[in-house]
């Protein structure tokens, strides 16, 4: 019998974090939603938290057009047009 490891190796990713805001002071929140149930609550229910303690404002709800899939680098550009942090959730 020959046995077969199934477990394989994460891609190698060329990726850095973002530079840490400064403050939150002010800022456009944006929203960006899987899609499932209560993922929209749970959004708006944070960006209402960062309006009132921040001052931020709130940019549109956006959503991906697969839950269980990236984002489309289309709808990051869309998103980040409208604000300077993301609030991304995943609902169910």
């Amino acid at each position: 019998m020959k046995l077969i490891d199934p477990t394989g190796s994460p891609p190698e990713r060329d990726c850095q974090m973002a530079p840490r805001l400064a403050t939150l002071n002010g800022l456009r929140v944006g929203l960006l939603s899987n899609g499932k149930l209560n993922a929209d609550l749970l959004l708006h229910e944070t960006a209402e938290l960062f309006r009132r303690n921040q001052n931020c404002e709130v940019a549109k709800l956006v959503y991906k057009p697969n839950p269980s899939a990236p984002a489309p680098e289309e709808r990051i550009v869309e998103v980040a047009e409208d604000c300077d942090f993301l609030l991304t959730a995943t609902g169910d």
